[in-house]
């Protein structure tokens, strides 16, 4: 972390209190901050149950935020498209920006001090890391929130992880011990591999 940073403040908010999030939310907007939404899928799907940005765009600018100006960003957008949209939220002129990973990396918004991750169990503590390095970039304390629907013991067990600890090393291991490295070449995301020759 760089000389001066704060440590952003990490919690997990259980689904019973997810008003309390958004009323935190509006409370740093109020304050003069900016806000990030993070959503595992860019649309539903029928085969996993999480949180999707485009329809949690539509719902938070209607029913949660009316009042805040919110911008959809997702990597099916073109570029041109998306260069738009965070010139618009570096400027000041969105107060949350709903998004799915493709803010994971490379973007710099000093300005923006909370970072609310929907679907937390969905995403790898790595992942996580990366994206709540988002924010804490300026001057003023940050936070992450970590929100999900429905979390097992085990996706318990990880997020703590996350709120204890902000040593990225550190987490990359836990997940790898806890999720396993998954398919080199394949789609599954954790589990042990299945070597021909070299399983042990």
């Amino acid at each position: 972390m760089p000389p001066g940073r704060l440590p952003v403040s990490t919690h997990w908010v259980p689904p019973d209190e997810r008003r309390n999030a958004y009323d935190f939310v509006r409370d740093q907007v109020r304050q003069g901050r900016q806000a990030f939404v993070v959503c595992p899928l860019i649309e539903e799907s029928a085969v996993i149950q999480s949180r999707a940005a485009t329809q949690e765009f539509e719902r938070l600018s209607t029913e949660v935020f009316p009042e805040l100006r919110l911008a959809l960003l997702h990597g099916r957008m073109a570029a041109a498209e998306k260069d738009a949209v965070l010139d618009k939220f570096r400027r000041g002129e969105t107060h949350i920006l709903v998004a799915t990973t493709v803010i994971e990396a490379g973007i710099d918004i000093p300005n923006a001090s909370v970072m609310l991750i929907e679907g937390a169990d969905r995403f790898g503590l790595a992942q996580m890391h990366q994206l709540r390095g988002r924010v804490g970039r300026g001057a003023e304390q940050s936070f992450c929130l970590l929100l999900s629907d429905d979390p097992g013991y085990g996706a318990r067990q990880r997020l703590k992880l996350l709120e204890d600890t902000t040593d990225g090393f550190a987490l990359a291991e836990a997940d790898l011990r806890l999720r396993g490295p998954g398919d080199y070449f394949g789609t599954r995301q954790s589990g042990l591999p299945e070597f021909q020759a070299a399983s042990f």
